[in-house]
């Protein structure tokens, strides 16, 4: 699976930070009932690692992910862990080497035309915007189709439910990036039936 077909299996990845890898496989288990299927864990927690390889291991359903990327030592630990794919907040020379020959779907952060046809030039015309809102959003994103019509985004940063319909709705968005289906106070209370219900209005975005 390439990062087209990827961000085309849901219409927003949930960008989800585990402090207690047992949780992790209820967590997905929940996010899968309601419709979403790829699955970003954010390596900024010690538990990141061994939660992807549980979600790897027991929910067959789920495609997860490596979020939070920033050197090749983060990407090769991620793999080992079984990340079908990562994504970063950025892109250097050395991660976007390792990124293409680690034969998983990688999506670079951008935040500039200018990091755009960067990172296009090392071979990546999808791209995460970040941070999405705080760069210029939707207004950026327009105005990005023009000069650079193959470029597709899944914007993260500053997105949720309010807005993520207006980002989806814009023909170079694919998918869009957000922490609201997995907010803490659920994750705590281990409110699986919360994180699912926000997980079918979230998947029902993508028929509007």
């Amino acid at each position: 699976m390439d990062a087209l077909n990827l961000l085309r299996q849901s219409p927003v990845m949930p960008v989800i930070v585990v402090n207690d890898a047992a949780v992790a496989v209820d967590l997905a288990r929940a996010l899968v009932a309601g419709g979403i299927r790829t699955l970003e864990i954010t390596l900024r927690t010690k538990a990141a690692l061994a939660a992807m390889r549980r979600i790897r291991d027991e929910v067959p359903d789920a495609l997860v992910g490596a979020g939070t990327v920033r050197t090749r030592a983060h990407l090769e630990a991620a793999l080992d862990a079984g990340a079908q794919f990562g994504l970063s907040p950025g892109l250097t020379p050395e991660l976007a080497a390792a990124a293409r020959a680690s034969g998983v779907p990688f999506i670079p952060g951008v935040a500039t035309a200018s990091e755009a046809m960067r990172a296009q030039d090392e071979g990546f015309d999808i791209l995460k915007l970040f941070p999405a809102e705080a760069v210029g959003g939707i207004k950026l994103l327009k105005a990005l189709a023009g000069p650079l019509p193959e470029l597709r985004f899944c914007p993260t940063g500053g997105i949720d439910a309010s807005n993520a319909a207006n980002y989806l709705a814009l023909p170079n968005v694919l998918a869009v990036g957000g922490s609201w289906l997995t907010p803490e106070a659920a994750l705590a209370a281990q409110d699986w039936d919360k994180i699912t219900a926000l997980a079918l209005e979230a998947s029902a975005l993508a028929k509007r």
